[in-house]
């Protein structure tokens, strides 16, 4: 980190603030594990309640969640509604996490 610019207190605490909404978006299992399946790609609420095996209204309340913090985006397409990460810091938050905890085959 030494080839990082320093930070005035103000941003350092704007920074961390973020750093601390995104942990707590990540820090639920079953968000975590939405978070992880639509890294790979986008999916509609049917898809994830079969990948993940999360029951409907869990997943939905939990899908609630992420759109509120502004994590995930949504297409609609016909009467299905599509959903993928809309923010790319945590897209690289979640291969970090994928890389320290995953299994490797």
């Amino acid at each position: 980190m030494s080839n990082v610019t320093p930070l005035r207190a103000d941003q350092m605490r704007q920074a961390a603030g973020e750093a601390v909404t995104a942990l707590k978006v990540l820090a639920n299992e079953d968000r975590l594990l939405l978070m992880c399946q639509l890294s790979q790609q986008e999916m509609c609420v049917s898809e994830l309640e079969e990948a993940l095996d999360i029951r409907q209204p869990t997943l939905s309340q939990q899908l609630g969640v992420l759109r509120n913090e502004g994590v995930v985006a949504t297409r609609r397409d016909g009467k299905r509604v599509y959903y993928r990460v809309a923010d790319e810091r945590l897209l690289a938050m979640l291969e970090l996490m994928y890389q320290l905890y995953c299994p490797k085959e």
